[in-house]
């Protein structure tokens, strides 16, 4: 059986094209990697060594467990539950609450990694690591979760790269903001708990566009088809990297014309 090193793992990434001084928007699933000597921490470090002190690294650290209740579906819950959650949940805080567990276990060590940041957007938010790290997390507002306030909207600007390790275009954040820039999307009120200064959660309402990711895949075929991805391996795990602008542009355009048709 092979095993992942940090140094074999930095030189597949450099194969598939990551480079010194990039952006990288990482979406992973850990397992898919194989067997690495050091776990999730070499894959982190393997990433790190290859962008270098002038790159960043930025992952997802959503919180799916802190929105409305009455949404819940994987499992739902018994209405009287929800206005207990509502009020009685810590809030949701940069420093304190983890991310979900379907960001995966890469996400969630990049969110404690030594110097890492964090947007305070308490259903996205967003972690960074290196020289831009403060600029993607900064602004990010509540009634643009996935827009250009967004860290998605940083990486768009910063021309950032994404790079999907072991997952597929579903999992692909960056299509969200395509969704963001359409001329007119639907939109809806949602919630979550906020932990205040004081220390309580509280509860806060505010409306914003209503994602949709069930044609992603769909987009991110037809993505692949451009020949703007980079397909390769990162130890064992199938992995594409992508430059975010033209991904997002793809979408943006795809969205406008063919979802509104549909």
């Amino acid at each position: 059986m092979d095993i992942a090193t940090v140094q074999s793992l930095a030189a597949d990434l450099r194969t598939l094209g990551v480079r010194p001084g990039d952006v990288l928007l990482t979406h992973s699933s850990y397992k898919s990697v194989g067997v690495v000597a050091g776990g999730p921490q070499a894959v982190v470090q393997a990433l790190l060594d290859v962008l270098g002190p002038a790159g960043t690294l930025v992952v997802p650290t959503h919180t799916s467990e802190n929105t409305d209740p009455a949404t819940w579906q994987h499992p739902p819950v018994p209405e009287q539950w929800w206005e207990p959650i509502r009020r009685q949940a810590p809030g949701f805080d940069p420093a304190r609450t983890p991310a979900s567990r379907w960001m995966g276990r890469l996400a969630e060590l990049v969110r404690t990694w030594p110097g890492a940041l964090r947007s305070n957007h308490p259903h996205v938010s967003f972690a960074a690591v290196g020289a831009r790290a403060a600029e993607i997390v900064a602004g990010h507002r509540l009634d643009d979760a996935l827009g250009e306030s967004s860290p998605l909207g940083a990486v768009y600007r910063l021309k950032g790269k994404v790079l999907l390790l072991g997952c597929g275009h579903d999992s692909n954040t960056s299509l969200h903001l395509a969704e963001w820039r359409q001329s007119n999307p639907p939109r809806h009120e949602t919630g979550a708990s906020i932990r205040q200064s004081d220390g309580p959660g509280r509860w806060v309402t505010w409306t914003d566009v209503h994602e949709d990711e069930e044609d992603f895949d769909v987009i991110g075929a037809q993505f692949d088809a451009t020949g703007s991805v980079r397909i390769g391996r990162v130890g064992k795990s199938p992995a594409r990297l992508m430059p975010q602008r033209e991904l997002v542009d793809f979408g943006t355009a795809w969205i406008g014309t063919y979802r509104d048709a549909a």
